[in-house]
């Protein structure tokens, strides 16, 4: 078995923590020859701004490249508000997703049996829940020209953001979403707003002819982005996969992060084209959380989300599907026993730690794998 080489860029906050649990079952698997992973590690975030001056190095980026996949915790924090906004902690994460040509954000909903209780809706509207929100990510609004302020004079502004879409860019998309759908429950849902925008007027145009063309066998339904947000809360396990715009699937894919319980749980990742050759494809994992600075250095964060990352980088990445189904499992058999960290607990129960979490995850995969 060749080495898949990982780069771990824990970053700021509880990212050290999280990614600490993710190294231990690393070990774990390389011990007992279930991988062969060779591991790198950088500064990113505040903690590179700290040490260079800018929130990722060309040195760091150059292990991106070079990495199978990047393995990402956490950045940001107060510390860092004042920083110039050009390298800013958050800047890291934008240069990684742009410069790796990573397009394509996977987000899953899961609700563990065991945490069904901890949603804010009834337990039988999540209870099994299992979403995949399918996000593109160098496009649109946030990536548009002109986006500028510009001064009018008389103590008047102007703010500008362009939403921008070419049809290759919906087409690529669409195709992550279909393809994803064919090995889940074969249904994709669009969501746009072709009743107000241009871009979602195309959106609904490409989609549709992307599907006619090479996905037939997939259900294919369209929703107006803020019907579909309703939807989620509605009846959200009317969904399989969904696929949106970059400014949509941002926030619709919060609104179903917390279906689920807690932000803490959730895994991403972000996915670039697949080479034609090597059949590789450039890609970044990371937790949905963010750095959470209050709780950082107490041992009390939830590793459950980095740990199912890693889970997404063994599927996605390196081919190794029983393996994610045993990370998978093993997150569940450990919930099942009643563990939970502080931001699952529920009043009156013990909270475990960052690595007693960890230790009982990698207890749970020790047992599935035999």
């Amino acid at each position: 078995m060749s080495a898949q080489k990982l780069l771990l860029l824990p970053g700021d906050g509880i990212g050290p923590e999280v990614m600490a649990e993710v190294k231990r079952l690393i070990a774990w698997m390389n011990d007992r020859k279930l991988g062969r992973f060779e591991l790198e590690e950088g500064l990113v975030g505040g903690s590179s701004y700290d040490a260079s001056g800018t929130a990722v190095t060309e040195e760091t980026m150059a292990k991106a490249h070079a990495a199978d996949a990047v393995l990402f915790g956490a950045v940001g924090g107060p510390k860092w508000d004042g920083v110039p906004y050009d390298v800013r902690p958050e800047a890291a994460l934008l240069r990684l997703r742009k410069d790796l040509g990573l397009f394509a954000n996977l987000r899953p909903a899961i609700c563990y049996p065991a945490l069904a209780d901890a949603s804010s809706l009834k337990r039988d509207l999540v209870d099994g829940l299992d979403i995949m929100i399918v996000r593109e990510l160098t496009g649109g609004v946030y990536f548009g020209e002109p986006k500028t302020i510009v001064d009018l004079g008389n103590g008047q502004k102007r703010a500008i953001d362009t939403q921008v879409y070419d049809t290759y860019e919906i087409e690529r998309i669409a195709r992550v979403a279909f393809e994803l759908a064919r090995k889940r429950r074969n249904k994709v849902t669009s969501m746009e707003k072709r009743n107000v925008m241009k871009s979602g007027v195309l959106w609904h145009e490409v989609v549709t002819a992307v599907h006619a063309r090479e996905f037939a066998d997939v259900a294919l339904e369209h929703q107006l982005a803020d019907a579909g947000g309703m939807q989620l809360v509605r009846r959200p396990k009317q969904f399989d996969v969904i696929v949106t715009d970059n400014l949509f699937g941002d926030m619709l894919s919060d609104v179903a992060a917390m279906l689920t319980g807690s932000l803490g749980m959730l895994p991403s990742a972000s996915l670039g084209e697949v080479d034609a050759k090597t059949g590789k494809r450039k890609a970044l994992y990371e937790p949905v959380h963010g750095s959470a600075p209050d709780i950082a250095g107490k041992g009390i964060a939830n590793p459950i989300a980095m740990l199912a990352s890693f889970g997404m980088a063994l599927r996605y990445s390196f081919g190794m599907g029983r393996e994610a189904d045993l990370v998978d499992q093993a997150i569940a058999g450990a919930l099942a026993k009643g563990l939970r960290t502080a931001d699952i607990v529920a009043a009156g129960e013990k909270a475990v730690s960052t690595s007693e979490m960890g230790d009982a995850v990698i207890a749970e995969f020790s047992r599935l794998a035999g």
